[in-house]
C-alpha cells in the first residue's frame, strides 16, 4: 500500500512543502514570507504557529485531508552533532530544535512543525540527515590549534541522498563503498564517504576547503589574524567577508555561476577566478582521495553548479585518474527527505534515537 507523506523544508523567508505518495510527488508549494512578517518574531521558534497556519490554510484551499497522511518529515536543524540517518522527532530532539542547540536557523522549524502536525493526526514525524551530521574519524578533528577543532557542517542531506542513489543504481550497499561526494552550491562541501560514514569533510559554512559563490573557504590564517586586529572591521564585518560576501561575490560581484561563465567568456580576470574555483574543488577531491587511501569507487558531483557541464568536464579532466565521475545535478531536498522517511517505514533502516 502506498505511503503518503508531508515534507516540510523551512527557509529564512519561505516554507517549501511537498506531498508524496511513496516517491511520487503529488504537489509542492513554496510559501513565501515577507521580511516584515518574519521581523515580528524575535526567535526562530516564535515563527512556528505563523508558518503552521499557512501550511494548514494551503491544505484547506486544496481540499486536502491531512488525516490521510502516513508520516510527516521535516528538514533537520542545528542540533548537537549526530550520526547520519533518519531520526524520530522525540521530546529530546524537539527540545534541542526549539532552543537552537548549535544556533538559530530556519531549518530548526522543520522538525518542530513535523512533530506538531504529525501528533495532531496520530502519525510519526521524522527529520533526515541535518547539516550537523558528524561522523568524522578522530584524527580528522585536529586543526593544529587545540581550541579550534575541525567540525562537520556540510550538505549532509544531499550528499547522503546522492551517495545512496548511486549505490542503489549499481546494485550495491552504500556501506560497502568508498565515495567522494562534491556538493557545489552557495557553499561547497567535499566529503569522504567510507563504508557508509562521512569520515572527513571540508566544512561548507565557515571552515575550510574551496571558495564558493558566497564563501571564502580556507584563507591564510596569518593574514586573517592581521585583518581581525587591524581596527578596520568589526567582528561581524570580517565574518561577512568570509560567509556571504566571500568567493565569487568578493571577486566578481555575483554569486550566480551562470553569470560567472558569461563574464569569463570576455574577461581574463573572471576566467581566472572561475578556473581557480574548479582548481580548488579538485584539490579538495584529491585530499579526500588520500583520506580513503586511494581506494575510491566513485566521485559524485552534485548541487546547483553541477548543472554547468563545462565545470563538470573541467573537474573530470583533473580527477578522473582517481576514480570515475558521476554527476547528479541539483539538490532535490524534498525527495531526499521523503526517501529517508520511507526507508524507516519500509523497514530498510531503523529510526535513529537522538
Amino acid at each position: 500500500m502506498a505511503i503518503k507523506s508531508l515534507i516540510i523544508n523551512p527557509g529564512s523567508t519561505s516554507t517549501k512543502i511537498g506531498v508524496f505518495e511513496d516517491e511520487t510527488l503529488l504537489f509542492e508549494e513554496t510559501l513565501r514570507h515577507t521580511t516584515e512578517e518574519i521581523a515580528q518574531y524575535d526567535l526562530i521558534v516564535d515563527q512556528k504557529d505563523f508558518r503552521k497556519e499557512i501550511i494548514l490554510n494551503l491544505f484547506k484551499e486544496k481540499n486536502f485531508d491531512i488525516s490521510t497522511l502516513d508520516m510527516v518529515v521535516g528538514r533537520g536543524g542545528m542540533l548537537k552533532p549526530i550520526p547520519g540517518g533518519t531520526y524520530a522527532v522525540t521530546d529530546d530532539l524537539l527540545h534541542d530544535l526549539m532552543i537552537g542547540k548549535q544556533g538559530q536557523h530556519a531549518s530548526n522549524l522543520g522538525g518542530i512543525l513535523a512533530k506538531e502536525i504529525g501528533d495532531s493526526i496520530g502519525k510519526p514525524s521524522f527529520i533526515v540527515d541535518p547539516v550537523v551530521v558528524d561522523e568524522l574519524m578522530p584524527i580528522a578533528r585536529y586543526s593544529g590549534v587545540p581550541e579550534l577543532a575541525r567540525t562537520s557542517v556540510f550538505h549532509a542531506l544531499n550528499q547522503k541522498a546522492v551517495a545512496k542513489r548511486y549505490a542503489k543504481e549499481i546494485g550495491k550497499a552504500y556501506n560497502s563503498l568508498n565515495l567522494i561526494v562534491v556538493h557545489m552550491g552557495g557553499g561547497v562541501s567535499v566529503g569522504a564517504h567510507m563504508n557508509g560514514k562521512v569520515v572527513d569533510v571540508f566544512n561548507a559554512l565557515d571552515g575550510d576547503g574551496a571558495f564558493s559563490p558566497e564563501r571564502a573557504g580556507a584563507a591564510p590564517s596569518g593574514a586573517l589574524i592581521k585583518m581581525c586586529f587591524s581596527g578596520k572591521y568589526t567582528e561581524k564585518e570580517v565574518y561577512k567577508k568570509f560567509v556571504g560576501n566571500g568567493g565569487f561575490n568578493a571577486y566578481l560581484g555575483t554569486n550566480d555561476m551562470r553569470e560567472v561563465e558569461k563574464l569569463a567568456a570576455n574577461d581574463p580576470k573572471a576566467k581566472e577566478v572561475r578556473d581557480a574555483f574548479v582548481f580548488q574543488v579538485c584539490k579538495n577531491i584529491g585530499s579526500m582521495a588520500t583520506v580513503l587511501s586511494g581506494k575510491v569507487d566513485q566521485i559524485i558531483v552534485t548541487g546547483g553548479i553541477a548543472y554547468n557541464k563545462a565545470v563538470d568536464e573541467d573537474i573530470k579532466a583533473r580527477v578522473e585518474f582517481i576514480a570515475p565521475v558521476t554527476v547528479y545535478p541539483g539538490e532535490d531536498e524534498l525527495l531526499a527527505l521523503v526517501q529517508g522517511g520511507l526507508r524507516v517505514l519500509n523497514g530498510e533502516e531503523e529510526a535513529q534515537v537522538y
